[in-house]
């Protein structure tokens, strides 16, 4: 295990024994990692922070990981309204439980690609979760233009003919480079929580058809109040189910 590896293992171990673009942009196989959190969960700054060290330092050789955190609404009752939490995002964990057979939804949970999850202390389990997934085969996508006007997000999503065996969705989220919040209230008051790659917007935009191309024009209304200087896109193709992530790719709103 290399340094760089080794050092994000151990601070994981850490973390988590406190807690109950385009395709291969960077020569690495891209890998989505969802992260379903809470401001009002105090167990889950500790992952924030395991995010946002994927993104920066990106310590898995050969994966170019892709993060999202999703934040879920179940804790609001709690004293505190987490500002970035979305019901949707709570339908969506609450899909991936039924999917993978769990008993309840509970945060800070990992799901990687869609198939996978690590909540344990086990280092070696999420840098083994995270290798197998950058070792599967990846349905290429590209995200070829991207442009803002009158609120409305304006991409291009291309994907080749892939020879997939079932039509699988097509998925493109905006989110938040860099979130922050001061809490008042709840487990987490008085702290001053930072997050990245919140979702604020995840759409299905198509579908892709058995052993066919995908190539069109894609429009997302954003709020008012958002800044595209802070706003990256994610494009994913993703299995029914919600099912296994094909491919992923991420790419800055405004370089």
């Amino acid at each position: 295990m290399g340094t760089k590896l080794l050092i994000f293992a151990l601070t994981a171990g850490l973390f988590f024994g406190t807690c109950a673009y385009s395709f291969g942009a960077d020569g690495g196989s891209p890998v989505l990692v969802e992260l379903f959190t809470s401001e009002g969960c105090s167990s889950c700054p500790p992952a924030d922070v395991i995010l946002q060290r994927m993104d920066s330092s990106q310590p898995v050789p050969g994966a170019h990981l892709i993060v999202l955190s999703e934040h879920v609404d179940y804790w609001n009752h709690d004293g505190w309204k987490d500002p970035y939490s979305s019901s949707l995002v709570t339908v969506r964990q609450e899909d991936y439980a039924r999917k993978l057979g769990l008993k309840t939804v509970f945060t800070p949970q990992f799901i990687v690609d869609g198939t996978g999850q690590f909540v344990s202390n086990d280092p070696q389990q999420v840098i083994q979760t995270l290798e197998k997934a950058a070792a599967s085969a990846k349905i290429p996508i590209q995200i070829t233009s991207l442009n803002f006007d009158n609120e409305t997000l304006h991409a291009h999503i291309e994907i080749p003919a892939s020879g997939i065996k079932h039509d699988a969705d097509i998925y493109l989220a905006t989110a938040l480079n860099h979130a922050d919040s001061q809490v008042l209230r709840g487990e987490n008051t008085g702290k001053h929580l930072t997050h990245v790659a919140v979702v604020e917007n995840l759409t299905k935009v198509g579908k892709l058809k058995k052993n066919q191309a995908f190539n069109q024009d894609i429009q997302i209304k954003l709020h008012s109040s958002l800044n595209p200087q802070n706003l990256r896109v994610v494009a994913f193709v993703q299995e029914p189910g919600p099912g296994e992530v094909l491919g992923s790719a991420m790419q800055e709103a405004v370089k």
